[in-house]
C-alpha cells in the first residue's frame, strides 16, 4: 500500500502539481473518504471491461482498497493504458480476453462487477454484434462465475432501458419505450435482455445480483475521439480547439449528467449494501439540463470561440432523460455531490492536461 501511495494511485513519474494526476488522485480519495467503512479489502473482485472509462476507476479504487483485483478486457474500446500504473501492484492482475467467450476462474471469486460493453451511440451502428454480444453472452458468462463461485454480481446496465420515456424522472418500475429494430435496438435491448439474464439467475440458482441503471456519467478518462466521444467529451475537444460544437437536433432534449466520482461511489455502495441484494436501482444525478445549456456551459467555462453546428437528431434519441434515484436514496445512502459546473471544470482540466 505505501508503493501505491508513493506513486499517487500507482502513475510513475508524475509530480504532486501535475493536473492530470491529481484529479485522478482527488477523485479516488473522495470516493474513499465517501465510502468511509465500505471496503472490499482481502476480497478477491473480478471487474470486467476494468481497462474501460468506468471500469478503470472502479479498478483503482478497489487496488486503493486492498482488493485483489482481477480485471479482464478485450481492449475494443478499453485501454491498456489506462491501468498501466497497476500492473506493478501485487493485488491487480490483468486478463485480455472477450467476456462474450468462456473463461474460468479456478481462485475463490468474492464479486462480480460487469461493465463490459461499448456504451458510446456513435458505436451502435459500427458494432452492433460486438455489443449485444458483451451484454448478453458476456453476462450469462460473468453469471456462471458468480453461480460457481457463489459470488455477488454487480451488472452495470443503462438507463437506455427506459429508451424515449414517457415518465420522468424515470422511476425503476416504468418498463421503457424502446425500438427493438432501431439503431440503437444492439444496445438497449441486448442491456434490457441482461438483465432479464440475471434475474433469471437470481429465480432459479439464487445468485446475489445487483442491477444499475446508469445515467449519464462523464469525467476524467472518458474518450472524446471518434465513435468514442460522446456528448461532454466531444464538446469538451471541439470547444478547447475552437472547432464547432456538434449538436444534434435543436439542443432542447434533456440529459442528466452525473460526474465520475459519484457515479463509482454509487456502483461500490450497491455492490457492497446488504440491503440492495436483487434490487434495480437507477445511479444518476437527478438535475435535468438542455444539451444545449450543456454547451453553453461547456464554451464559457473553456472560454471558447466555437460556434455552434446542428445537424439531424438520430434515430430514436430519447427527448428526456432523468432519474429518480429515491431508491438510491434508500438503499444506498446515496445521492450524487458534484453539480455540473464543477464537474465539467474537472473534466476541461483534464482534457486540458492530456496536450
Amino acid at each position: 500500500m505505501a508503493k501505491f501511495l508513493d506513486s499517487m494511485i500507482g502513475f510513475n513519474n508524475i509530480s504532486d502539481g501535475d493536473i492530470h494526476m491529481n484529479l485522478i488522485s482527488e477523485g479516488v480519495n473522495r470516493i474513499l473518504k465517501n465510502l468511509d467503512e465500505i471496503s472490499f479489502e482481502g476480497q478477491r473482485v473480478l471487474v470486467t471491461g476494468g481497462a474501460g472509462f468506468l471500469g478503470t476507476w472502479l479498478c483503482n479504487v478497489l487496488v486503493r482498497q486492498n482488493a485483489d483485483v482481477v480485471c479482464v478486457d478485450n481492449l475494443a474500446s478499453g485501454l491498456e493504458s489506462n491501468i498501466s500504473n497497476l500492473k506493478s501492484f501485487d493485488n491487480f492482475r490483468f486478463v485480455r480476453h472477450d467476456i462474450s467467450q468462456p473463461i474460468l476462474f479456478d481462485e475463490k471469486i468474492d464479486v462480480v462487477m460487469h461493465l463490459a460493453s461499448r456504451a458510446s451511440p456513435l458505436e451502435f451502428d459500427k458494432f452492433p454484434i460486438q455489443i449485444i454480444k458483451a451484454n448478453t453472452l458476456g453476462t450469462w458468462i460473468a453469471l456462471g462465475i458468480a453461480k460457481k463461485h457463489r459470488s455477488k454480481l454487480l451488472y452495470t446496465s443503462t438507463s437506455e432501458v427506459y429508451g424515449d420515456a414517457e415518465v420522468t424522472p424515470t422511476p425503476e418500475t416504468y418498463n421503457g419505450n424502446v425500438n427493438p429494430v432501431g439503431i440503437r435496438g444492439c444496445y438497449d435491448e441486448s442491456k434490457r435482455a441482461g438483465e432479464a439474464i440475471c434475474m433469471a439467475y437470481i429465480r432459479q440458482h439464487g445468485i446475489d445480483v445487483r442491477i444499475a441503471r446508469i445515467f449519464n456519467t462523464y469525467g476524467p478518462l472518458m474518450r472524446a475521439e471518434g465513435v468514442y466521444g460522446r456528448v461532454v467529451p466531444r464538446f469538451i475537444d471541439q470547444a478547447l480547439n475552437n472547432k464547432p460544437m456538434t449538436i444534434f437536433g435543436d439542443g432542447k432534449q434533456t440529459r442528466s449528467f452525473c460526474y465520475v466520482t459519484d457515479q463509482i461511489e454509487g456502483l461500490m455502495r450497491l455492490a457492497w449494501m446488504e440491503e440492495a441484494e436483487n434490487e434495480v436501482i437507477n445511479i444518476g444525478n437527478p438535475v435535468e439540463k438542455t444539451v444545449m445549456e450543456l454547451a453553453e456551459m461547456v464554451r464559457e467555462i473553456t472560454g471558447s470561440n466555437s460556434s455552434f453546428e446542428f445537424y439531424p437528431l438520430p434515430q430514436d434519441d430519447p427527448r428526456k432523460r432523468c432519474p429518480d434515484i429515491s431508491k438510491a436514496r434508500k438503499f444506498l445512502k446515496w445521492e450524487p455531490e458534484i453539480n455540473l459546473e464543477e464537474g465539467l471544470k474537472k473534466t476541461i482540466d483534464w482534457f486540458g492536461s492530456l496536450d
